[in-house]
């Protein structure tokens, strides 16, 4: 797994193209497209009025805008579209601010 930068605004971790992509926490998806350039197949969800996670470059998605996700569910699969490798490009934002999304996943 990457570290988290910044710049980049997330982490990204590599991983096998079709592996699952999980929620990391129960919401509702706000976005689900590729209208974002740089960002490929992308799938927001919105945790709370301030939190939202963000997946990136994934080869499918299998969630619509609207729809409510819970915590560990299968959203999307990674892929490499927009990205030069398979990868999953992760981003958690607190308040519009983009913060280290280590905090926010489970232990390994």
């Amino acid at each position: 797994m990457g570290s988290f930068d910044a710049g980049k605004k997330g982490i990204d971790i590599a991983g096998k193209s079709g592996q699952a992509v999980l929620a990391s926490g129960a919401g509702k998806v706000m976005y689900a497209g590729s209208g974002i350039r740089g960002y490929g197949n992308l799938v927001i969800v919105k945790h709370t009025s301030n939190l939202l996670s963000a997946y990136a470059h994934n080869k499918s998605i299998l969630v619509k805008e609207g729809q409510t996700v819970t915590r560990g569910e299968k959203i999307a699969e990674m892929g490499n579209s927009d990205s030069d490798s398979v990868k999953l490009h992760f981003e958690i934002r607190q308040q519009g601010k983009p913060v280290d999304p280590a905090k926010f996943l489970p232990g390994r």
